[in-house]
Order: structure tokens, then C-alpha cells, then sequence
């Protein structure tokens, strides 16, 4: 059967604009692989409704909600090319199947490149972080610090003293101007510019290369991003250039470059999280239903 839509990327964006085609009485295939951004964190923090819920918890309920709606299908599958048809598009997936739909929504999420620091990894979500609307409040106002890895590096060491006493590491590589320092210096964060070399400990202790100890209660950065996907590139979507890294760029209805094609959650804009992906997705899902009557 030709769907509706086909929405690659059925996590909260991708879910949230399937919710509002579902409930147009539209036929949606979710083509999902099931690799959440947030699948590190143990709780989630910031959507109302849901504050302390385990992401994956709010993710599988909103699946089984979804899925009550007879005109919407799930494949546990990886898309791996699109192809534009005159009535629309063909999507191939990993397991070798085709599906075709008239629009084609990217919700398709993104990865985090993080620094190569021993002992990040594994404390990624845990008590290295991003966000601090997401997780600054759980960290009682503890010693906090900033690794500067991205130009954003300043906007966050200003922002991250309204959850506690805050440390930037400039990690000998973002040497604050007069400017900055001077600004530093009025919201009380302490400049360090000795590297860190690895974190240790229980929640996030810097170890500095002169030999000394940081005992953080946690650690925030701005990583870096890439697509999770491809489809977007192969499609010849148009990019921008979003604080962590590229984005497809979008209009105001969530419309890519390409006719037919909307883009929603993190792959379409400059931030992250459970409560911005979810609007984001039904902007989109909306949009999209218009469009199949407005053209």
C-alpha cells in the first residue's frame, strides 16, 4: 500500500507528528531502529507530565498509545535509501523491504561526538551532560564544571552557575578574551586552564594534568553532532549550521528544501531535549497533514 507518510525515526519527534496524522485518520508507517539519544540517562527531566520518568518508560507508553490507532504501522527497521517518485517516495529499508508514501517526514535524530577524555564515555547521561534544564537541578547545587570543547563553551560556563558553584576548564584550547573573563568573573566561575586529562570517581572528578583533583558533583559539555541518518544528505536537503554542529534546515511548517520532505526533532533544530522534540514533532505532523490537502 502507498502511505500517507512515512516517518523515519520513531522516537519522541517522529512519534509525536505520527500522533497527529494518526488522529487525521492518515495511513503512517514509522520506520524505527531503536536508538534513542537519551537512551543513557535514567531519568528524564523537563516534560511536563513526565518529570522523573525513565526516557525509555515515556517512549514505550507513547508507542503502545500510538499504536492503538488502526491506521498506523511500526517497522523495527533502518532506512537506508529514499528514492523520490512521482506520487511520492520509495523508502528501502535494511531488512530489504520497500514501503511508499506521498510525504516523507525525517525525524531521524542525531548522535553525540563526544571527546576523546578517559572516563567520559561511560559517565555520559550519568553525571556528564548537556543539558542543564534536563539534569542541573538533581545535582543539589553541588561543584559543578564546564568542559570547553565548542565555541558554546562561554554561553554554557554563563549559564551553568544558576545550578551551583561552577569550574570551566578552558582545556588550554579556549583561553577566555578580557570580555569573557571579566563576565566569568561577575557570575562567580572559577577559570581553570590547567587541562583536564580524565574523570574519576563515583560522579565526575577532573583529573588535571599537573597532578590535581576536581571532585565534581557533575560535568557539563557541548558535544558536537552528526546525523544518525544519511537520508537527508541523499535527498539533497539544504543544511545549516546549528551550535553544535549541521541541521536540515527547515521553514516555519517544518518544510525541508525538498518537495514533500519535513524534517522535526533534533536533525531540525539546534537543542535537545524530551519536551522540545515532542513540539517540534507535532508542528510537523500537522504540517505534513495539511499539505496532502493543500498541496
Amino acid at each position: 500500500m502507498r502511505h500517507d507518510a512515512i516517518i523515519v525515526g520513531g522516537s519522541y519527534a517522529g512519534m509525536a507528528a505520527a500522533l497527529q496524522l494518526a488522529r487525521a485518520r492518515r495511513y503512517v508507517l514509522v520506520v524505527d531502529a531503536g536508538q534513542r539519544r537519551n537512551r543513557f540517562a535514567a531519568e528524564s527531566h523537563g516534560f511536563l507530565g513526565q518529570d522523573g520518568v525513565a526516557p525509555g518508560v515515556i517512549a514505550d507508553q507513547a508507542r503502545a498509545q500510538l499504536l492503538r490507532y488502526p491506521t498506523v504501522a511500526w517497522a523495527v527497521d533502518k532506512a537506508i535509501e529514499v528514492a523520490a517518485e512521482p506520487e511520492g517516495f520509495q523508502v528501502k529499508l535494511g531488512s530489504g523491504a520497500a514501503s511508499r508514501g506521498r510525504r516523507l517526514l525525517l525525524a531521524t535524530g542525531v548522535e553525540d561526538v563526544l571527546p576523546d577524555l578517559p572516563g567520559l564515555a561511560q559517565r555520559w547521561g550519568r553525571s556528564v551532560f548537556l543539558c542543564p534544564y534536563c539534569d542541573g537541578y538533581e545535582l543539589k547545587r553541588g561543584l559543578l564544571g564546564v568542559l570547553a570543547t565548542t565555541d558554546a563553551w562561554f554561553h554554557q560556563a554563563m549559564l551553568i552557575p544558576e545550578w551551583g558553584p561552577t569550574t570551566v576548564f578552558t582545556q588550554g584550547r579556549f583561553p577566555p578574551d578580557a570580555a569573557q573573563r571579566a563576565a566569568l568573573t561577575a557570575r562567580g566561575v572559577t577559570i581553570e586552564e590547567t587541562p583536564v586529562v580524565a574523570l574519576s570517581g563515583p560522579a565526575a572528578t577532573a583529573e588535571l594534568q599537573d597532578g590535581r583533583s576536581i571532585a565534581l558533583r557533575g560535568l557539563f559539555l557541548v558535544p558536537r553532532i552528526r546525523f544518525a541518518s544519511p537520508i537527508a544528505a541523499q535527498l539533497g536537503c539544504a543544511m545549516e549550521e546549528g551550535p553544535m554542529g549541521p541541521i536540515i534546515r527547515t521553514d516555519p511548517t517544518k518544510a525541508t528544501s525538498v518537495p514533500g520532505v519535513f524534517a522535526c526533532g533534533d536533525a531540525a533544530r539546534g537543542a535537545g531535549s524530551v519536551s522540545l522534540a515532542v513540539g517540534d514533532g507535532a508542528l510537523a505532523g500537522a504540517a505534513l497533514h495539511r499539505s496532502l490537502i493543500f498541496g
